[in-house]
C-alpha cells in the first residue's frame, strides 16, 4: 500500500461541493442585521421597479432558508409581488393570522410602481428590508419608495448585483444602512 490517494479511498479527490446560497455568509450577516428589531411579519419591499419579477421572493426565498437555519424554525414565504387588489384584504388577514399564531412569514411585494397593494401590505408588517437592484434602479425611486411607505417601518435595506440574479441564486447582499 502506497501513501497515495486512491479513487475510491477515503482521501480520494472529490469535486468540490458548491454551498447553498442562503449558507453563505453574506446572507448570514443580512439575517442577523435584520434582527435589530422584532418582527413575525417582514416586508422584502423592491426599492423600485426594474428587476425581474421573482427578484423579491428569490431575495425572500434566501432569507427564509437563512433563518430557518439560525432558528431552526419553518420561516413561511408568501408571495404577493402579482396580488389583484380584491385579494389584498383576505391575504392581509390570512398573513396577519399567521404572526399571531408564532408564525415567521416574509412577504414579497412588487414595487410600488408596479402594484398599489404594495404600500398597503408593507405598512400592516412589523417591518420591512429593502432590497435594491444594483444598476437597475434609482436612488429617486428607492426614495420615493421608503417616503410612501414610511422610513420608521425599515430595518434597512440590502443591495444586490444583477448577475446574482441571472444564476437564481444571489449568494452576496450586502447590508445596507437605513435608506
Amino acid at each position: 500500500m502506497t501513501g497515495t490517494p486512491t479513487s475510491e479511498g477515503p482521501l480520494a479527490r472529490r469535486p468540490a461541493v458548491p454551498i447553498e446560497p442562503w449558507r453563505k455568509e453574506e446572507w448570514q450577516k443580512l439575517w442577523l442585521a435584520m434582527q435589530a428589531r422584532k418582527w413575525q411579519l417582514l416586508a422584502v419591499v423592491p426599492a423600485g421597479p426594474g428587476a425581474p419579477a421573482d427578484f423579491t421572493v428569490t431575495v425572500a426565498t434566501m432569507l427564509a432558508r437563512t433563518g430557518m437555519m439560525h432558528l431552526n424554525t419553518p420561516i413561511l414565504v408568501a408571495d404577493a409581488t402579482r396580488l389583484a387588489l380584491k385579494d389584498l384584504v383576505p391575504f392581509a388577514e390570512q398573513l396577519r393570522r399567521c404572526a399571531n399564531e408564532g408564525e415567521i412569514v416574509l412577504v414579497a411585494l412588487a414595487s410600488v410602481a408596479e402594484n398599489p397593494i404594495t404600500i398597503s401590505l408593507a405598512r400592516s408588517s412589523d417591518a420591512a428590508v429593502l432590497c435594491v437592484l444594483m444598476e437597475e434602479m434609482s436612488s429617486a425611486d428607492a426614495k420615493k419608495t421608503v417616503e410612501r411607505i414610511g422610513a420608521p417601518l425599515f430595518l434597512g435595506s440590502a443591495v444586490f448585483h444583477p448577475d446574482q440574479l441571472r444564476s437564481r441564486a444571489p449568494g452576496n447582499p450586502s447590508a445596507g444602512k437605513r435608506p
